[in-house]
């Protein structure tokens, strides 16, 4: 599919200054073939020139944060349209049917989606994985064969070709992504300000199992980041160097959903519900943790002198601070059509669909000049839901 990425919708407003902070961080969540939906948000952050200053991803979102972060500025959504463009190419024939909205509505949409990902099941998808010749329990145990579905080389090749590393490794901009080791259960981040960042390193966050196999570095096996933690919020939040931040958080899976009827609804709410971000309840956290470092910092400029010279001011005013937080949360929102498969489901119309949706998101979130604004409230926190009505809280 040759896809049109250029949404009908009116352009992202420039923004002629840069907005008063420290940092602008973008984090990506993981889910699949969702993903498409974070290149058109980054789209709209180009247009409105919004350039991160920390690209931060999980899965899906590690590899379109290596497409952005590994990439000039100025050709970076290229890059992005390049990869879903190949994503949704035609795979053996799979997707020649490609049913008319006009002509049986929603319905036809559903089972086109169905059959859309029965193709990706059976063929894979082009660049990112292609099944095995032989099932896994007819290959030796301990082999890659004998604990995946799915051969993941070609994704390597894919990042070798789209991602220029050495501009990662050079720290322009700060790039992070997410896995779970697999021997010891612990979430870790590959970070270019620790770690010389490699294909294997995003490879690895978004070995999903069992249909990817563990990804080794250095001695150590990975799995998808997704199986812990499908954000980097906390990571970009909890930074030991704080800083007044922007961040866009793209998140691909909706914690809200109502109740399934069908045994298909029940795994699509089982991994709406396991792979969401519940941003609330991570942001009314940090609120508390940023009312008691301003509360510290208001009340050590009134200590003397001489408490200041103390070990326990030492360590207390390493928590302190009056940093302040914008977290602009975009949240993909299903279709009722899309069902359990979602997130492998590759047709050229479904990546021109999410990719539209985000463009179309990011240019309604602008459209809040408070969103760009310092925040004023006493915790110097605010968090933005365009699905929300607009309302700020």
């Amino acid at each position: 599919m040759n896809m049109p990425f250029k949404p009908a919708a009116a352009k992202a407003q420039k923004w002629r200054e840069r907005p008063p902070f420290d940092c602008v961080a973008l984090l990506l969540q993981g889910g699949g073939a969702l993903g498409a939906y974070q290149g058109g948000v980054y789209e709209g952050l180009a247009e409105a020139n919004l350039v991160p200053d920390w690209v931060a991803g999980i899965s899906i979102g590690a590899i379109n944060a290596a497409l952005i972060a590994g990439n000039a500025p100025e050709s970076r959504v290229e890059k992005l349209r390049q990869f879903w463009d190949m994503l949704s190419a035609d795979p053996l024939g799979a997707w020649a049917f490609q049913p008319s909205e006009e002509i049986g509505g929603d319905l036809a949409r559903q089972w086109a989606n169905r059959w859309y990902a029965t193709a990706a099941a059976l063929f894979g998808a082009p660049g990112l994985f292609a099944p095995r010749l032989f099932h896994p329990l007819t290959r030796a145990p301990g082999t890659p064969e004998a604990i995946s579905f799915y051969d993941t080389a070609t994704l390597k090749s894919t990042l070798e070709r789209l991602v220029d590393f050495d501009r990662i490794n050079f720290g322009e901009t700060r790039f992070s992504v997410g896995a779970v080791n697999v021997a010891t259960g612990n979430f870790v981040y590959f970070d270019n300000s620790t770690h010389e960042i490699r294909p294997e390193h995003i490879m690895a966050s978004g070995a999903l199992p069992p249909g990817f196999p563990a990804i080794e570095i250095e001695g150590e096996h990975y799995w998808d980041g997704g199986l812990v933690s499908n954000t980097p919020l906390q990571w970009v939040l909890e930074s030991a160097r704080r800083q007044d931040t922007l961040a866009f958080q793209v998140d691909l899976w909706s914690a809200r959903g109502s109740l399934p009827r069908t045994l298909g609804e029940v795994t699509t709410r089982q991994k709406e519900i396991q792979y969401s971000s519940r941003t609330r309840a991570s942001s009314d956290q940090f609120r508390k943790e940023q009312k008691l470092r301003n509360a510290l910092a208001d009340l050590f400029a009134k200590l003397p002198g001489d408490l200041k010279t103390t070990s326990e001011f030492a360590l207390l005013n390493e928590e302190a601070g009056r940093k302040v937080y914008n977290i602009v949360q975009l949240i993909y929102r299903s279709k009722h059509y899309e069902g359990e498969s979602k997130d492998f489901e590759f047709s050229g119309k479904s990546m021109k669909d999410h990719w539209q949706a985000g463009y179309s998101d990011l240019v309604r979130t602008l459209r809040h000049p408070e969103v760009l604004e310092r925040p004023t409230s006493p915790d110097g926190v605010l968090t933005f839901d365009i699905a929300n009505h607009g309302r700020l809280s």
